[in-house]
């Protein structure tokens, strides 16, 4: 399922949503023009690294991608959610939000990989917080949703608290089944996704002013 868009009234620009788009596509433009031993070394300082950890690495792997497809799924997915929190509870108040929501999920990363060479990168986690506080705010929205059915392509709206639920339920069960396992999880920061996501649960409460209308 690839959410296309919410069907939520947006009663401000954000300014923030796009800011974060802008930094993140920079970064990943930067990583692309660098030599490869330039690349290595950019990974080594800013990505989260658990078995030599750099605390400014729960900030800048934020805003590090592993591909064009890395970059561009989880920039749609801010751009579906985060917009409609950023209009919730503020620009300034989203940014804080958004970065918060990234270290706490870094720092779950980092506890289920303590000692582990593997280098975890993406906003997603980030992300998955902005969709734990869609979920908290908006449960009953319908999301405008591409959906694979065989050899068949089409769009339904769906209740976003449906999608939302089975997306964190496909994350906490992958992150559960790569316990102990030899290989890397497939490259997929399962628990940051698991973190990121309670977290924006935890957190939208204290940052939320008021709800928004539904638009049909």
């Amino acid at each position: 399922m690839i959410p296309l868009r919410a069907l939520l009234l947006r009663q401000s620009t954000p300014v923030t949503t796009l800011l974060i788009i802008a930094a993140n596509v920079f970064c990943f433009l930067f990583e692309t023009v660098q030599p490869g031993y330039m690349q290595s070394s950019i990974l080594a300082h800013y990505a989260l690294v658990p078995d030599r950890l750099h605390p400014t690495a729960l900030i800048t792997s934020m805003f590090l991608h592993g591909g064009w497809l890395h970059l561009i799924g989880n920039m749609w997915f801010l751009w579906v959610f985060g917009s409609h929190i950023e209009d919730a509870i503020g620009s300034a108040k989203f940014l804080l939000f958004y970065l918060i929501c990234g270290i706490a999920s870094g720092g779950v990363q980092l506890i289920t990989n303590l000692g582990s060479p593997i280098p975890t990168i993406g906003a997603s986690g980030a992300i998955a917080g902005v969709m734990g506080a869609f979920l908290m705010l908006y449960p009953r929205a319908r999301v405008l949703t591409l959906i694979f059915i065989i050899f068949f392509i089409t769009t339904i709206d769906i209740p976003a608290a449906f999608m939302l639920i089975y997306w964190f339920a496909i994350q906490l069960l992958s992150g559960l089944s790569s316990i102990n396992s030899l290989s890397d999880a497939g490259g997929v920061a399962w628990f940051a996704h698991v973190g990121g996501f309670l977290s924006g649960i935890l957190l939208v409460r204290i940052f939320a002013s008021q709800r928004r209308r539904y638009s049909y």
